[in-house]
């Protein structure tokens, strides 16, 4: 997949220190990406925009 348009922004809740940050790409058509910010060239998880949803509707609900 490519993902050069990507435009990647903080979770919110990731650490302001350097630490545990999650970013999310969700301009790409059909998919949502997640990578460690840690590592900007490294992997990227990618996510059909009806998962994503579900996933950060189970997320929001344990929390």
């Amino acid at each position: 997949m490519d993902m050069t348009n990507a435009r990647w922004r903080k979770a919110s809740r990731s650490s302001t220190n350097g630490g545990a940050c999650v970013e999310v790409a969700d301009n790409l058509p059909g998919v949502v990406a997640v990578r460690d910010s840690k590592d900007p060239s490294g992997p990227a998880l990618t996510f059909t925009p009806a998962a994503w949803r579900t996933f950060i509707g189970e997320v929001a609900e344990r929390s």
